[in-house]
């Protein structure tokens, strides 16, 4: 299986695929494309978690894709809009500024509030 974030994967053969098998090839994707990043495994782990959540029909990282999509994002700028949102989420729960009895309820309130103008102004 190839990886490129501008075509979603089956979801049926996406999470069938051995979970190391998948970060290999999104890995790969980030290679061939001669993308530099300060850290291809930290960015490829965001890749591939938020392609989990596409893939295992998570409702509110759906919405948020096709709303981003609608507004304009290509595919692989949405996904990096979400992932930039899990991230920030993951930051404050290491932070101890997440409440952990619902500790996805944060993340799933960002990312209705998430947009295309939003997640571009924040990115300048």
């Amino acid at each position: 299986m190839k990886y490129d974030p501008a075509t979603a994967p089956d979801p049926d053969k996406w999470l069938s695929t051995d979970e190391g098998e998948r970060f290999a090839i999104v890995i790969a994707y980030h290679k061939r494309a001669k993308v530099r990043l300060p850290n291809i495994r930290q960015h490829s782990t965001l890749h591939l978690i938020v392609e989990n959540q596409i893939a295992s029909e998570m409702k509110e990282v759906v919405e948020a894709l096709d709303r981003l999509l609608a507004e304009g994002l290509d595919r692989h700028d949405a996904i990096h809009a979400i992932a930039s949102t899990f991230a920030k989420h993951l930051y404050n729960m290491v932070k101890g500024e997440v409440d952990m009895s619902f500790p996805n309820e944060p993340y799933l309130k960002e990312l209705q509030a998430l947009t295309a103008d939003s997640w571009i102004n924040e990115a300048r």
